[in-house]
């Protein structure tokens, strides 16, 4: 697995690269396939913050995004802490996928709706209507949108831990969202153009 490691207002000591390079490449064993690992240490300025070493780790591979985000009182706990909840993840990851495997073997996968209702949304496309809204951009991100059917997306947002999704569904080839609702489970939004 190819580590990166880097810090934002901390330096990085040989020491710590040496052994984050080490303890995130020794998670492969939980599930084959982890190409790429990015691990980020950022130190809070705030004396008042007890734990102000943060480690956020990213981990990619065979279409999986597993992250973290922990806090510690020192850069080697708080890269503790990210691989103990990378490995919980981890192994999440792989009972599921071993589930969704012999699922789809035996035939008896979760069925997917024919249609979905289409719910009026109000387009937003000028910025003075935003403002008077209440409302801004504030940070744009650009994804990859990657093929795949609504089970593998809800697999997804719950290793990212977002409360939604964005993917191409391989039944249809038309954009579609999963998402966190309020009582738990989890909706799928598809396009219907």
């Amino acid at each position: 697995m190819d580590v990166s490691v880097s810090g934002r207002n901390v330096e990085v000591s040989d020491q710590l690269r040496s052994m984050t390079e080490e303890k995130i490449g020794k998670l492969d064993r939980f599930l084959r396939g982890l190409d790429r690992a990015e691990v980020h240490f950022i130190e809070e300025k705030n004396p008042r913050i007890e734990e102000r070493d943060i480690c956020e780790v990213t981990l990619e591979g065979h279409g999986h995004h597993v992250r973290c985000k922990v806090r510690g009182v020192d850069e080697q706990q708080a890269l503790d802490r990210a691989v103990d909840k990378l490995e919980h993840q981890l192994h999440k990851l792989k009972t599921k996928k071993k589930r969704y495997d012999k699922h789809a073997k035996s035939g008896h996968g979760i069925e997917e709706p024919e249609a979905m209702p289409v719910l009026d949304d109000p387009e937003v496309a000028d910025e003075e209507v935003a403002q008077e809204l209440g409302y801004r951009i504030v940070k744009v991100k650009h994804i990859d949108v990657v093929d795949m059917n609504p089970s593998d997306a809800a697999l997804q947002m719950d290793l990212l831990n977002h409360p939604f999704y964005f993917f191409t569904d391989r039944k249809t080839g038309k954009p579609a969202v999963v998402y966190q609702r309020e009582d738990g489970d989890v909706g799928l939004l598809i396009s219907q153009d």
